[in-house]
């Protein structure tokens, strides 16, 4: 059992006169290839290093070929941007519309305008939901008012008759 991650004391209280396993090998061998991909071995110096490693027994023995080399540093993965909850309400007030009629477009627009300000301000992600659903809110603002107004002329040149 190769257990390399949390290793065990042997009898005589040191670690490097403990047996490595095949994953402890294998480890061995990606920081060598990474030490080469970098620069920091010749070829020469690889393949001897990587012929030691492949027959190292113990600890110890892994620890002598990779002593000189610098510990790789983890790289630093930025946290995902949130998507901010107004610009989604926006688009979903927005596309609503088409199936409850106008009653969603006034909170579709409120919410694009709230969403926008907050995400200029805090830098989440969704300006493109929000504009989405400010598009479509005034658009059907602006189909209202011309059906509005398409009556309303309609009308008054039926009267006029």
């Amino acid at each position: 059992m190769c257990d390399s991650d949390t290793p065990q004391l042997a009898a005589g209280g040191e670690r490097g006169k403990m047996r490595a396993c095949d994953a402890d090998r294998d480890r061995v061998v990606e920081f060598l290839s990474l030490a080469y991909s970098e620069g920091r071995l010749s070829k020469d110096e690889y393949d001897d290093r990587l012929a030691h490693a492949l027959s190292a027994r113990t600890y110890a023995d892994l620890d002598q070929i990779v002593i000189d080399l610098p510990v790789p540093r983890a790289a630093v993965v930025p946290a995902a941007a949130r998507t901010n909850g107004l610009a989604i309400a926006s688009l979903v007030c927005a596309l609503a519309q088409f199936v409850v009629g106008p009653l969603a477009t006034i909170p579709a627009i409120v919410f694009g305008h709230v969403a926008r300000h907050q995400i200029k301000r805090t830098g989440e992600q969704g300006a493109g939901l929000a504009l989405a659903g400010l598009i479509l809110g005034w658009a059907t603002v602006i189909l209202i008012a011309l059906l509005i107004f398409g009556v309303a002329m309609s009308m008054s040149t039926g009267m006029a008759k």
